[in-house]
């Protein structure tokens, strides 16, 4: 993709891309039914996006991704996140 968008991107959401696919990398190999594993990415996704998770939702997405399975994915946290 164009360099420009992804600066564009970064001044508009305040987010650096490359903590963005930093991320994105680390989740290729990720045991997402390990519950370490996904309080990790939940709080590494709270820290890009600068939006605290309190304890409650974090113990609901892990609830909801490694007892129910449901898939993770940004637009699943970013949800719950924003449910607060």
């Amino acid at each position: 993709m164009d360099n420009n968008f992804f600066k564009n991107l970064e001044k508009k959401t305040g987010v650096n891309m490359n903590d963005v696919f930093e991320l994105a990398n680390s989740l290729q190999s990720a045991n997402f039914k390990d519950e370490k594993t996904v309080r990790g990415v939940i709080r590494r996704v709270s820290q890009i996006a600068n939006k605290p998770v309190s304890k409650e939702t974090e113990d609901k997405i892990v609830k909801s991704i490694v007892t129910e399975g449901k898939q993770l994915d940004f637009g699943t946290i970013s949800k719950m996140i924003n449910k607060k």
